[in-house]
This record gives structure tokens, C-alpha cells and sequence, in this order.
């Protein structure tokens, strides 16, 4: 979080005299403080496939459920870049086709949801 304070000073000097490398510098600083993360994001990724192997939950489920949280996360990413240069419109775009992935992505959990919803209803 220091980083990320001090580079929002630095990005405000910087606007006042070159408005163009704000921009650059602003997206480099949120580029290395998602590299600072992946660490983290890997260690939680183990734990959760971990959890689901114990529970005996099918892997393929998990890892679809975490693409799907995955491009939820870089479409937000990507999407405040754009706010950040003043593109909102692309930023909608970019907003709708994550939405739109992310119901491509779910469309097998949900079959197989309902189809287990179908199979507890007594005929």
C-alpha cells in the first residue's frame, strides 16, 4: 500500500507537467503491484483445489470457477486502465465482454446444477 500512495503523489506531479507519462507510469505501477500479488493469488489457487480434493469436489468445476473469478479481475484491471485515459466507452466494452465470458464460462456449472436441482425432485 506504500508503493501505491507514493506512486499517486508521484502520478499527480507528474500530470501537472507531462499528462502522457502519468498515464504510462500509472499503468506500470498497477502492472508491478499485480506482479507483487501473484505470489498470494498462487498460494490461495493451492488452497482452494487443495480444499476440493479433500472434499472430493470434480477439479474441473474449481479451476472453471476460478477462470471465471480470473477474468473477472483482469476485466476490471483492464477496464479501469481505460477509465484512467479517459476511454469510458471502451471501458464499458471492456465491462460487457467480461460479463459476457463469464457467462460462457458458467453455462456448464449451471447445467449441471440443474440437472442435480431435477434429479432430488421425486417423480
Amino acid at each position: 500500500m506504500g508503493i501505491a500512495l507514493i506512486s499517486t503523489f508521484l502520478a499527480l506531479l507528474i500530470k501537472e507537467q507531462k499528462p502522457n507519462f502519468a498515464f504510462l507510469f500509472t499503468v506500470f505501477v498497477g502492472c508491478i503491484l499485480f506482479l507483487f500479488l501473484v505470489d498470494e493469488i498462487y498460494k490461495i489457487i493451492r488452497m482452494i483445489e487443495q480444499i476440493a480434493v479433500n472434499a472430493k469436489i470434480n477439479l474441473i468445476y474449481v479451476e472453471t470457477i476460478l477462470k471465471i473469478i480470473g477474468i473477472a479481475y483482469i476485466a476490471e484491471f483492464a477496464a479501469q486502465i481505460s477509465k484512467d485515459a479517459g476511454l469510458g466507452s471502451i471501458a464499458a466494452k471492456i465491462e460487457l465482454a467480461g460479463k459476457v465470458l463469464i457467462l460462457a464460462m458458467a453455462v456448464p456449472i449451471l447445467t449441471v446444477l440443474i440437472e442435480t436441482i431435477i434429479g432430488l425432485i421425486p417423480v
